[in-house]
């Protein structure tokens, strides 16, 4: 179910989304709420049946190494990140800021993994976060600073796994005994 990192850009993507639908109430929260839910569920399955298995290229210890010195710098630079909001008073700041610090960790991840498609997610969310900023700097409603950021990067984190599921309809992987996939 977490194939190539599907099932936690899905998860992760409903969190961001979370965020960007909190704006509405009434009938039309739940609603979005299920939605997300929906659509988080329906990458894993679809990954496990449309992404290949992993390829040569790298060790696995190599990838794991470099993966988690990413990922371990992306966090810490999170809650730094969080800690410093949290100091100067200004929590409106935090998802902008989380997208601007997450969003470049997919590049060397791009590099990692061999696939280009993180850049994607990396650009869409620097900019939900520079977009986001910008609107709460100049004074614009939170509204609009969540749905700026929440709803930009929930998609862009869904897109990438939903990229990756259907990629194969380029390249199509030789089914069992080399046959063609129908």
């Amino acid at each position: 179910m977490f194939k190539s990192g599907v099932g936690f850009l899905a998860l992760f993507g409903f969190g961001w989304w979370l965020l960007g639908t909190s704006p509405w109430g009434g009938r039309t929260r739940p609603v979005l709420i299920g939605v997300g839910g929906v659509v988080t569920v329906g990458l894993m399955p679809a990954a496990r049946r449309f992404l290949p298995a992993p390829a040569g290229g790298r060790s696995r210890p190599t990838v794991r190494r470099w993966f988690d010195r990413v990922n371990a710098l992306q966090w810490l630079l999170s809650v730094a990140v969080v800690l410093l909001c949290r100091h100067l008073g200004v929590p409106l700041l935090l998802p902008p800021l989380v997208a601007v610090v997450v969003g470049p960790h997919f590049l060397p991840l791009a590099v990692v993994f061999e696939q280009p498609r993180p850049r994607v997610p990396a650009a869409l969310s620097i900019a939900a976060g520079a977009v986001g900023a910008t609107v709460r700097l100049t004074g614009g409603p939170d509204e609009g600073v969540r749905r700026a950021v929440g709803l930009t990067f929930a998609l862009s984190l869904w897109g990438r796994g939903d990229l990756d599921g259907h990629g194969d309809a380029i390249h199509p992987r030789p089914g069992p005994g080399g046959a063609p996939r129908a």
